[in-house]
C-alpha cells in the first residue's frame, strides 16, 4: 500500500497539499498489518516509510509536517510493539482530523474579515479562499472579485466558476498581465498558500508579481491557508516545472520552454496571513 500510494503521491501535482497529506498519513496504518520483531525494528520502518513519502512530493509542506508530526508523537514513546502501534493508529486518525479541519478552521477566521461591498483580487486556486468567500456571503456580505486565469493551466477559470455559483459574489475573470490594470480598483488581494518557509511564500507562479504590484499600488495582501502549511525549519521547498506541453502543445525550434508551477513571494510584502491558529497581522 506504501509503495502504490508513493507513486500516486508522485503525480498528484494537481492536488491540494491537505489531499496529499492525508493520504499519505494514511498510507502508514500498512505498517500494523506488517510483523515487527521489536519496537526498534517498527520504528526503523516507520521512519524509513515517512521519509519516503515525504520525499514523494518534497514541494508540500503540510506533507512534511504531517510526516513529521507521526515520527515525534510514536517514535521512543512506548515500549512494545503492539503499544506502538497502537499508538500509531491513534495519531494517524489525529493528523488526519487536524489536516482536514485545519482548512475549515483557517476559512472560518478568514470570513469575518470580508467586508460588505469589497472588491478582492484572487489568483489561482484556494478551496480555502473560496469556503471563506461562500461563508461571508452566506452571512449576508456582497463581494466582487475580480480572478486571474493563472496561466497556462487556467485554474482561475475554476474558481470564476465557482464564484459565480455563490450568490451575493460578482465575479471577473481577467487575464494574468491584466492584474496590475483592476489592482488600483481593489481593496485588497487575497490569495491561498502552498506554504510558508521562514521568510518565504511559496504559491503559484505568477503570486510574486501579483504580491510585488499591489505591495506598489499599496493594496493590502492578506494569505489564508492551514498552519500545517507553515514550517520553520527542516523542510526545503523543491520547485515543479511542469510539462512544456501545458504553454505550447508543439515544440518550439531552438526555444527553451520555461514552466515552474510556484514562484516565492517575500513575507514582507504580505500584511496578514490567517490559518486555523488565527489573524497573524504582519
Amino acid at each position: 500500500m506504501i509503495d502504490e500510494t508513493i507513486a500516486e503521491i508522485r503525480e498528484m501535482q494537481t492536488h491540494s497539499s491537505s489531499v496529499v497529506a492525508v493520504k499519505a498519513t494514511r498510507a502508514l496504518s500498512d505498517l500494523l498489518e506488517r510483523d515487527h520483531a521489536t519496537v526498534e525494528e517498527f520504528e526503523r520502518d516507520l521512519e524509513r516509510n515517512a521519509s519516503a513519502l515525504k520525499r514523494a512530493n518534497p514541494s508540500h509542506a503540510s506533507l512534511f509536517n504531517a510526516m513529521q508530526t507521526v515520527l515525534v508523537n510514536v517514535v521512543d514513546r512506548k515500549d512494545t510493539v503492539e503499544e506502538a502501534k497502537s499508538l500509531l493508529d491513534e495519531v494517524v486518525e489525529r493528523v488526519v482530523e487536524d489536516v482536514q479541519q485545519g482548512k475549515s478552521r483557517a476559512a472560518r477566521n478568514a470570513a469575518p474579515t470580508f467586508e460588505d461591498g469589497e472588491t478582492f483580487l484572487m489568483h489561482d486556486f484556494s478551496s480555502t479562499v473560496l469556503e471563506a468567500v461562500e461563508q461571508a456571503a452566506t452571512d449576508g456580505t456582497y463581494l466582487t472579485a475580480y480572478v486571474t486565469e493563472a496561466r497556462p493551466r487556467y485554474l482561475g477559470r475554476k474558481t470564476a466558476r465557482r464564484l459565480a455559483g455563490i450568490d451575493r459574489v460578482e465575479p471577473h475573470l481577467v487575464v494574468d498581465s491584466a492584474s496590475g490594470t483592476f489592482l488600483d480598483d481593489c481593496d485588497r488581494v487575497v490569495v491561498g498558500m502552498d506554504c510558508i518557509v521562514e521568510d518565504t511564500l511559496y504559491n503559484r507562479v505568477g503570486t510574486f508579481p501579483i504580491v510585488a504590484t499591489a505591495n506598489y499600488l499599496d493594496v493590502p495582501v492578506t494569505v489564508v491557508g492551514s498552519a500545517a502549511k507553515i514550517v520553520d525549519d527542516g523542510f526545503v521547498f523543491e520547485n515543479e516545472h511542469r510539462s512544456p506541453a501545458e504553454v505550447s502543445l508543439e515544440p518550439i525550434e531552438d526555444v527553451v520552454i520555461e514552466n515552474p508551477a510556484y514562484d516565492a513571494t517575500p513575507v514582507d510584502l504580505l500584511d496578514e496571513v490567517i490559518t486555523d491558529n488565527g489573524v497573524e497581522n504582519l
